[in-house]
């Protein structure tokens, strides 16, 4: 597989680039990315519920941009709508996240389905997890 990693963080893609260096990183902002190409799966993992639900909301047409057709989706949010500031290695860190019935309107908006949607999955470390599949087009 091949693999484009996309991060704000210059920090973040130094250590992709160290550990994966024949694939391809980008120091980019998400919710203005653009790349002019097509993807058989996009994954927005522990980044995505850091947006503001504004942001959140514009992301979905970014997502389909960027999705071939039959593309995967997969992304994690809160269990339900709120937001809210933790705090990681002492840094304040932001949370949002929508209720499951607007996630699911956003994600039919823009041509994809559930595949499976999984509340505070163990498996996944207590995550909520999305997982969608984008409809085919004809």
């Amino acid at each position: 597989m091949r693999v484009t990693g996309v991060d704000s963080s210059p920090t973040m893609i130094s250590f992709c680039r160290e550990r994966l260096s024949d694939q391809e990183w980008i120091v980019a902002d998400m919710r203005q990315l653009a790349l002019g190409r097509r993807f058989d799966g996009i994954l927005a993992w522990d980044s995505f519920f850091h947006l503001a639900h504004e942001d959140q909301r514009q992301m979905f047409a970014i997502f389909a941009d960027h999705a071939s057709i039959n593309a995967v989706l997969m992304f994690n949010t809160g269990p339900q709508h709120g937001e809210g500031v933790g705090e990681y290695k002492g840094d304040p860190l932001y949370h949002a996240s929508f209720s499951p019935a607007e996630y699911e309107g956003l994600i039919a908006r823009i041509g994809f389905h559930v595949l499976e949607h999984a509340k505070n999955d163990a498996q996944a470390g207590g995550r909520t997890v999305w997982l969608c599949q984008r409809n085919e087009v004809g």
